[in-house]
């Protein structure tokens, strides 16, 4: 997963994740990762509007976002 989290921060792309709390609340996120660290990752939360510090056990899924453009008809 470290490894999948750094290249997702190394080629800028915004990912949804699956991510399970503390207290076993799972939720699916929009983010943008900036830091990568041994145990924690920094990234840009589109559902809080805010940064937050995410802990890498605790991610269930990693997804990239891939923007179509939209079909002139």
């Amino acid at each position: 997963m470290k490894e999948q989290l750094n290249k997702v921060m190394q080629r800028n792309q915004l990912v949804d994740m699956m991510y399970i709390a503390k207290n076993g609340e799972i939720t699916k996120r929009r983010i943008k990762v900036t830091n990568v660290s041994d145990d924690k990752f920094n990234a840009y939360c589109f559902l809080k509007h805010a940064n937050r510090v995410f802990f890498i056990d605790n991610v269930l899924a990693l997804v990239p976002v891939i923007r179509k453009e939209r079909e002139v008809i």
